[in-house]
């Protein structure tokens, strides 16, 4: 294949990743705007207190996280065994016939406790397809791009989630503008989780137009060889997740405090920041103001995911990581009192600052997560690390958010919770190794990253 055309094959799947990713991510922060904005008044009795029924409503979209490990499991076997693409397509699938029929949940009104039991089990199904979408989208780029285009090529599947923030605000704006209050909690907050179904229709032009990576294709090349008649006789093949969890358990574990911070500090800015915004317990303000608010943070945020990943090809993932981490810890002292404020122009600042910080994170995490581990174990070992962190950061973000809020009637316990979780993300980055080892033009001629450490990429097979 010629270059051009090896590049034009490259942009295709980059873009088709962005696309998967943005209508995944999409239907998943649905749930966080509903959860803030709807579910506590229809899918809870009526006369509980408001902040209670808002950390049961949060309790539900916890259960999409903590489901999101068993999907990065179940994915990263089937991913490692049989494919990043089917793997891929199957998870596009599950989420959009499970955010769909969130549209058509009945409410407590109408059907009871019932209502709020079919909530959880459709989220648990979101957070499967969410655990195994990541590594699926992020490998069909990084295992396709070359080696010093791996960050930027990476950070459009990253890209997907901003994207899906504005999708996800920006149909709920538009609904709510068009509709009165009272339609809008009637039936209208239905319709934005009913057009996920176009994300079926993304899947099965996967599954017909894009080829899976040249990485998986000479693993399982070489499978194949190790299977033909007279061949030596391989050892028999252990279960990708159990063979990650065996020979990359530091790189896994320190993977997920690497990401604590980037989902701490992004679901307390825009799933938390709307309830409080909102509630009478926070600020009073419109429900159109928030999410105005939160749409801007992550439009800023898209660009400096691409660039800070560009920037990760030419000088390291691990500094810029870092910085990203840093500047957040500073950053959580400085948002919540710009909230405070009431000035909307001040909430942007604070809310779109907070997530330009949180990009420099997340746009090269793609290329930094798969670059630790070699590529039999790659979906199932990333998968797990991301997923991990999710679990401990962004699941129980909002839930302990909300609950420093009502035990300290203020939020500078929130600040210090992030900036925890900062420290944490800096110490876990610091230790684990840079993988870039490309050396993109720009890069020091010794090849150290910012942090003027040596950097070491995971052999293919280990």
């Amino acid at each position: 294949m010629n270059t051009k055309a090896s590049e034009k094959s490259i942009v295709k799947v980059a873009l088709t990743s962005l696309a998967g990713t943005s209508i995944e991510w999409y239907d998943f922060f649905l749930y966080a705007s509903a959860a803030a904005l709807v579910f506590p008044t229809l899918f809870f009795p009526a006369g509980m207190d408001p902040l209670v029924s808002l950390i049961a409503s949060f309790s539900t979209f916890a259960v999409g996280f903590f489901a999101r490990p068993l999907g990065g499991v179940v994915f990263g076997h089937y991913g490692d065994r049989v494919g990043r693409k089917k793997a891929l397509v199957i998870a596009l699938l599950i989420m959009g016939v499970s955010t769909t029929l969130i549209g058509c949940l009945p409410s407590y009104a109408m059907i009871g406790p019932a209502a709020p039991l079919i909530l959880v089990v459709l989220r648990f199904a979101q957070g499967l397809a969410i655990g195994g979408q990541w590594a699926g989208a992020v490998l069909l780029i990084t295992e396709s791009a070359p080696p010093n285009r791996r960050g930027f090529y990476g950070s459009f599947a990253q890209a997907g989630a901003p994207v899906g923030v504005v999708l996800a605000n920006l149909a709920f704006l538009l609904v709510g503008s068009a509709l009165s209050p009272e339609s809008f909690m009637a039936w209208g907050w239905r319709v934005p989780f009913l057009l996920s179904i176009g994300l079926i229709c993304l899947a099965i032009y996967v599954q017909i137009k894009i080829e899976d990576t040249e990485d998986f294709r000479k693993l399982k090349e070489a499978k194949n060889k190790q299977a033909a008649p007279g061949a030596t006789a391989a050892p028999k093949a252990r279960s990708p997740v159990l063979e990650a969890i065996r020979l990359y358990p530091r790189q896994i574990c320190l993977a997920a405090g690497a990401f604590l911070s980037v989902q701490v500090a992004f679901y307390i800015l825009i799933a938390f920041v709307i309830a409080y915004g909102t509630s009478t317990a926070g600020l009073g303000l419109p429900h159109s103001t928030m999410l105005f608010a939160v749409l801007i943070g992550a439009v800023a945020m898209i660009p400096s995911v691409l660039i800070s990943a560009a920037l990760s090809d030419r000088y390291g993932r691990r500094g810029i990581y870092m910085l990203g981490a840093l500047l957040v810890g500073i950053w959580a002292f400085v948002m919540f009192p710009l909230m405070n404020t009431k000035s909307f122009s001040n909430i942007v600042l604070a809310i779109a600052v907070g997530q330009v910080f949180v990009g420099m994170m997340y746009g090269p995490q793609a290329a930094f997560f798969s670059e630790l581990f070699s590529t039999k174990v790659r979906y199932s070992g990333a998968s797990l690390g991301y997923q991990l962190g999710a679990i401990v950061g962004g699941a129980l973000a909002p839930l302990i958010a909300t609950g420093l809020l009502a035990r300290y009637q203020g939020t500078f316990a929130i600040s210090v919770y992030i900036a925890i979780a900062s420290a944490i993300t800096l110490i876990s980055t610091y230790v684990l190794k840079e993988t870039n080892a490309g050396g993109g033009k720009g890069r020091p001629e010794n090849g150290r990253d910012l942090l003027g450490r040596e950097p070491v990429l995971q052999e293919q097979e280990s």
